[in-house]
C-alpha cells in the first residue's frame, strides 16, 4: 500500500498556512492592481517545448529539475517550474500582439525536482508580474516599484535590500561574453567539469556555479557594467534614476546576472537574511529576446516571480483567524429556528458557526474553542418572545435583544 504522507518535497496548507499565503496572494494582488495589473492564470502543465526552449537545454532546470511525462496521447507534458514562459505563451497563442502593452498579475503553484529545504519545496507556490510590450527603461522602474510596494504592505520592507545590476544589451553582452571567455580559458585547469562544459554554450551560467573552485575564479572575473556601451548605460542610468524618484532603495550589484540569452539590461534581486542563509524572495529582470524565441515578433519584457513560502514566512499571520458568531440552540424546539437564523445571518455577511449537537455547556466550550466574538443564545424561552440572548464572548456581558433587529445589535462583531 502506496504511504498516505505527503510526497517529498510537497506540503498541505492546513488552514492557518492557507491563511498566510492567501494573505500573501491577496496584498499582491491589490497593490499590483494599483499598477494597472490584470490578473492572469495559465496551466498547470504545458508542452514541453514551452521550456525546454526557453530555460535552454543544458539548464539545471530542464536537464535536471523538471516534471515531465508522456501523456496518454503520447505528447511530452512538463508541470511549469515557472510561470514567465507559460504567460508569454498565452500571449502569442491568443493573438494578443496587437493589444500591447500587456501587464499581468499571477500566482499559483511551480513544480521543481530539487533538494527540499526551509522556504523551498518541490510543488511551490509563486506570485509575479509581467509587462510585455514596452522597450523604455520605465517599464523597468514600475516593476521593481510594485515588487517593493507588495513588501511594504507585507510589512517585510525593512529585513530586504533591492540588488540590481546591467546586463546591457546585445552588443555589451557580446563585448562581455568575449571578455569572459577569455579570463576563463586563462583558469582552464581550476574550473569545474560542468563549468568547462558551459565555458563554449554559455559562460555566463559559471557566474552562477555552486562549486568552491569556480567561486574563487567568479569573484576575480571581469564585470558586466565595465562592457557596457552608452546606451546601455544610459537606460541603466535612467532606471536607478527613477528608482531614486520612485522612493526605492536599492544596492548596485556588478556580479548579478542571468544566464539566458534572451535576457538584457535590468536584472534585479530582492534578498533577505532573515530566514537564515541570504535568500531571493523577488527575483526578475528584462527580457526583451524571449517572445522572438518562442516564434513571436521582437518584443520586450520584463517581469518578477516571489516565492510565496518566503514571503508568507517573513509576513506572519498579521490579521489572525476570523472570529465567528457562534448560534447555539438550547433544546429540540430550537433547532430549526436556530438554522434559519443562522442561515439569514450568513446571507446577511456574518461568519455563522452553528454547532450540530450538544447540551448548553458543550456549544458554550466550542464556542471558545474556535473563538467566537459573540454567541446567540436560542432557547424556548427567548423564541416565545422573540428574542435572543447575546453574549459577548471577551468580556462575558450578555443583554437580549429583539430577533427583528438582530443584525443592528450584532454589526460590531462583523
Amino acid at each position: 500500500m502506496a504511504s498516505l504522507n505527503p510526497v517529498r518535497g510537497t506540503h498541505d496548507l492546513l488552514p492557518e498556512a492557507r491563511r498566510r499565503h492567501r494573505h500573501v496572494e491577496d496584498t499582491g494582488r491589490e497593490v499590483a492592481a494599483r499598477y494597472g495589473f490584470a490578473e492572469i492564470a495559465t496551466p498547470i502543465f504545458e508542452f514541453t517545448e514551452v521550456f525546454a526552449r526557453t530555460l535552454g537545454d543544458t539548464s539545471d532546470v530542464v536537464t535536471k529539475e523538471m516534471y515531465t511525462f508522456e501523456d496518454k496521447g503520447g505528447e511530452r507534458i512538463t508541470l511549469r517550474p515557472e510561470n514567465t514562459a507559460s504567460v508569454v505563451r498565452a500571449f502569442l497563442s491568443n493573438g494578443l500582439q496587437q493589444q500591447l502593452p500587456l501587464k499581468y498579475f499571477y500566482n499559483g503553484p511551480m513544480f521543481r525536482y530539487e533538494r527540499p529545504q526551509k522556504g523551498r519545496q518541490r510543488q511551490f507556490h509563486q506570485i509575479g508580474v509581467e509587462l510585455i510590450g514596452v522597450a523604455q527603461p520605465q517599464a523597468d522602474i514600475e516593476v521593481i516599484a510594485t515588487g517593493a510596494d507588495i513588501l511594504e504592505a507585507l510589512g517585510i520592507a525593512g529585513d530586504v535590500e533591492l540588488e540590481i545590476n546591467s546586463l546591457g544589451d546585445t552588443a555589451s553582452r557580446d563585448a562581455y561574453r568575449a571578455k569572459l571567455v577569455a579570463y576563463f580559458e586563462g583558469h582552464l585547469s581550476a574550473l569545474s567539469e560542468e563549468s568547462r562544459e558551459r565555458l563554449t554554450r554559455n559562460p555566463l551560467r559559471i557566474l552562477d556555479s555552486k562549486d568552491e573552485g569556480d567561486k574563487a575564479l567568479v569573484a576575480e572575473a571581469p564585470i558586466m557594467t565595465d562592457s557596457l556601451n552608452d546606451e546601455s548605460r544610459a537606460f541603466f542610468d535612467t532606471v536607478l534614476a527613477g528608482l531614486e524618484t520612485a522612493g526605492v532603495s536599492y544596492k548596485l550589484n556588478p556580479r548579478l546576472v542571468r544566464g539566458l540569452d534572451y535576457y538584457c539590461h535590468t536584472a534585479f534581486e530582492i534578498t533577505t537574511t532573515t530566514l537564515g542563509a541570504q535568500g531571493a524572495v523577488i527575483a526578475g529582470g528584462r527580457y526583451d529576446g524571449l517572445v522572438q524565441q518562442m516564434g513571436g515578433p521582437p518584443t520586450p519584457g520584463v517581469g518578477w516571480a516571489a516565492g510565496i513560502e518566503r514571503l508568507a514566512m517573513m509576513a506572519g499571520d498579521p490579521t489572525g483567524a476570523p472570529r465567528p458568531i457562534a448560534v447555539i440552540p438550547v433544546g429540540g424546539e430550537a433547532q430549526t429556528p436556530a438554522l434559519a437564523l443562522a442561515q439569514r445571518l450568513r446571507r446577511q455577511g456574518f461568519s455563522i458557526d452553528l454547532g450540530y449537537s450538544g447540551n448548553m455547556g458543550k456549544r458554550m466550550k466550542r464556542a471558545n474553542k474556535i473563538a467566537a466574538r459573540a454567541a446567540v443564545i436560542l432557547g424556548e424561552d427567548e423564541l416565545a418572545r422573540a428574542v435572543a440572548t447575546l453574549r459577548d464572548m471577551d468580556s462575558g456581558d450578555q443583554t437580549e435583544v429583539p430577533l427583528a433587529t438582530i443584525e443592528d445589535h450584532l454589526a460590531p462583531y462583523k
